[in-house]
């Protein structure tokens, strides 16, 4: 989980295993990858209607629940108008 360093205090984005999408300052992490979040939002994904926002705070997830973490460009994010966005949520991650 060394390769988490890199990201302390940053912005990113999460994708969980059963497919929820959470942006937050990475706070903390430890050997098994649980992560801790601060100022972290859900985007809520629907075909029907826009990006849905739900802040959540402080935001702490186990390590075996995430599927991605990746660090995001904060300006480009905030030039993007979510609530105009409609696409499809992300499905549940399958092992195979």
């Amino acid at each position: 989980m060394s390769s988490l360093q890199g990201y302390m205090e940053q912005r990113v984005l999460l994708v969980t295993q059963d497919g929820r999408v959470l942006l937050g300052t990475l706070r903390g992490y430890d050997a098994l990858g649980s992560l801790v979040l601060s100022h972290c939002i859900e985007r809520i994904f629907s075909t029907d209607a826009g990006v849905e926002e739900v802040p959540l705070g402080v935001y702490v997830l186990r390590g075996d629940s995430i599927s991605l973490v990746g660090d995001i460009d904060v300006e480009r994010d905030r030039k993007i108008d979510w609530s105009s966005l409609h696409a499809e949520p992300i499905p549940f991650t399958k092992h195979l």
